[in-house]
């Protein structure tokens, strides 16, 4: 299985748990799901854990920070 790596090096469901388990995600974080997802062509597992996330923003279980 393909898993995409952010520019730190960390896979996308490493970088998922990180802002699921904190709640908050920072504008970091937000520009690097952003670029993953416009810039490559990701598993429908890796698009479905980013969907989970844009979910949990929604709802308001994580907090966008500035």
């Amino acid at each position: 299985m393909f898993t995409s790596t952010t520019p730190s090096g960390i896979s996308l469901s490493e970088l998922a748990a990180q802002v699921w388990n904190s709640g908050k995600i920072s504008s970091q974080e937000r520009q690097v799901l952003r670029s993953l997802f416009l810039n490559h062509l990701l598993s429908d597992e890796e698009i479905a854990a980013i969907d989970r996330l844009l979910h949990a923003i929604r709802r308001g279980w994580i907090t966008v920070l500035e």
